[in-house]
């Protein structure tokens, strides 16, 4: 039985595929990393965009044997519509972080900054906020009603907010520094995106040592990335932790970037076991290189009580249920807790349309080690739970745990991001809908492990009631995580690269909990506190997240295209295929 604890689940290392990266092969791709880092910094930003250009057409070229080795490793058959997952969060959100990037490098190069599509407001508290979504016409066609902004520090002015953009390109450092990427084994998208980060944003060079889960995709992340390679910017190796040790302690390795659990983070800051421990309690880390990190999270979505039709409540119980079976549950954004207002009289309508959704769901491998333990430890406190799919050796049902007490703060659904297909719901009791919405973010700040993203939906005719409205702009505000997404699942601040992704700022390396830093942020905005993404409370075509959507390989497939060579040509095509999802 695998032993969990609060924060990140515990995982066992995955099996090799490929041969780990001997040290003198590490050592050997570090020097080369060093001895260019400084060229690095110093490189135009018109050769800059031409190695961009270069990755477009790399990344395009490999994109199809790509999401053809994700599917063989997870057990999706090529042709249906899980295919689409993917695509989506494979190599279709590389190209658009790539061509976002080249846009933002352009703009520096004519402008001095990165230009938003939208105009800077000022919040009543004086917070600047900052629009990011939609970037173009394009967005807008695809994305109809959806946006998307970050709210800044508040040391950030108005009159400031251009001096907080792009600090790599307005002080560029006189040396350069090789970054450690720990990639992450889940979704294929994250080690490329997290290495984009390193090189084009802050302006280091990258190792990126692959996931043992997923590190089959390292050849192509390599052949994507093959220009940066050619010339000594940008190298994969591969090993478990062993390896992973050598590298974080290697002299030549400047600063760290993990996507992955608190766990591991504790490791690598303060050491294992004991030492490790006391270690932490002293405040003597083991290794004080810069860390930045993304750490997981229980990730909570905020149900406000309203006229919901039956459609609406069919709606969003697909809506939720797809949070959570994405990916087959192996995301650090999966819907963990739905909190509910136990006297809203739709409630049990909703819960009994999520319970259909998981029913209707297709069952999914779960290719994450130990997934069996994990939901055998949340079944273990919740033997009641509702659980849906087939059982037996290699299978993790769909699960949903209903009816928690909000008051046992040390719920294992509270604390401990479970990793596999398990979400769960709780009601809270409240006299009325502002005190309920209250009640709710309370919960989520205090009681909730993490910080990285949640959710509030909110049907519109609730949001017609100004004390509602007031509330969840409030609500907004005072949701310490990283990102907030209004009616839709928090794994859109991923998907749109434009928002900052990582968790709330203020996190202490003793208390790490969902990390530091942020990552994406094409507008390379240097003090961003959260980002927020809108969305309208019912989306047609329906999206392609959705885990009924018919036609999400299509989708993917037909986004990667435009992604790789922007057209609104090309939209027609791909509406058609939205329209038959």
């Amino acid at each position: 039985m695998t032993a969990l604890q609060h924060g990140s689940a515990a995982i066992p290392e995955a099996k090799a595929s490929i041969p780990a990266t001997s040290q003198d092969e590490i050592d050997e791709a570090l020097a080369v990393l060093s001895d260019k880092k400084d060229a690095w910094v110093g490189l135009s930003i018109d050769e800059r965009i031409r190695i961009l250009d270069v990755l477009i057409d790399s990344t395009t070229r490999v994109a199809d044997r790509w999401v053809r080795a994700a599917c063989e490793a997870k057990g999706i058959r090529r042709g249906t519509p899980a295919e689409g997952e993917e695509w989506l969060g494979g190599p279709a959100v590389v190209l658009r972080n790539m061509q976002l990037l080249k846009k933002s490098l352009k703009d520096i190069r004519d402008h001095g900054s990165p230009k938003l599509n939208g105009e800077v407001t000022v919040r009543p508290d004086g917070q600047v906020v900052a629009p990011v979504f939609p970037t173009d016409n394009i967005d807008k066609l695809l994305f109809t009603g959806f946006s998307a902004e970050i709210w800044m520090d508040k040391s950030v002015t108005k009159s400031t907010l251009q001096d907080n953009m792009a600090e790599f390109y307005r002080n560029k450092p006189k040396s350069g520094r090789v970054s450690l990427v720990l990639g992450a084994g889940n979704v294929s998208s994250i080690g490329p995106m997290d290495a984009l980060y390193k090189l084009f944003a802050e302006g280091e060079v990258v190792i990126l040592k692959m996931n043992p889960v997923n590190e089959y995709l390292g050849p192509f992340m390599d052949e994507a990335f093959r220009e940066l390679v050619r010339l000594g910017y940008f190298r994969v190796v591969y090993g478990g932790a062993k390896e992973g040790d050598y590298l974080c302690t290697h002299d030549l390795v400047g600063s760290i970037h993990i996507t992955g659990s608190d766990k591991t983070y504790d490791a690598i800051v303060w050491g294992l076991g004991k030492d490790g421990e006391e270690r932490k309690r002293r405040n003597e880390p083991r290794n004080d290189k810069p860390i930045s990190a993304e750490l997981g999270n229980v990730t909570p979505i905020i149900v406000v009580p309203g006229p919901w039709t039956e459609a609406e409540l069919d709606y969003q119980g697909v809506n939720l249920a797809s949070s959570l079976t994405n990916n087959a549950g192996f995301n650090c954004n999966a819907t963990r807790v739905i909190v509910t207002h136990g006297a809203w009289a739709k409630r049990q309508a909703l819960l009994d349309s999520i319970k259909r959704a998981f029913s209707r769901a297709e069952p999914r491998m779960p290719y994450y080690p130990g997934a069996e333990d994990r939901q055998e430890a949340f079944l273990k406190e919740h033997p009641d739970a509702h659980q849906f799919g087939p059982r037996g050796d290699g299978k993790v049902p769909w699960t949903l745990v209903s009816d928690l007490d909000p008051t046992k703060e040390d719920d294992i659904c509270f604390t401990t991001e479970a990793w596999c297909g398990v979400t769960s719901e709780v009601p809270l009791e409240a006299e009325s809908v502002v005190e309920y919405i209250e009640k709710a973010v309370e919960m989520a700040n205090e009681t909730l492990w993490g910080s990285l993203s949640c959710s509030i939906i909110v049907h519109p005719k609730t949001m017609k009631d100004p004390r509602v409205a007031k509330a969840i702009d409030k609500a907004i505000a005072d949701l310490r995580y990283g990102s907030v997404a209004v009616n839709h699942w928090s794994a859109l601040a991923y998907a749109l690269v434009t928002p900052a992704w990582g968790a709330f700022p203020g996190h202490t390396k003793d208390d790490i909990r969902s990390g530091e830093g942020a990552v994406h942020n094409t507008y390379l905005f240097d003090k961003p506190e959260k980002s927020v993404i809108r969305g309208p409370f019912m989306v047609k075509p329906k999206p392609t997240w959705f885990l009924d959507n018919r036609t999400a390989h299509e989708i993917g497939k037909k986004l990667t295209g435009i992604y790789a060579k922007p057209s609104l040509a090309k939209i027609p095509s791909l509406l058609w295929s939205a329209l038959r999802g």
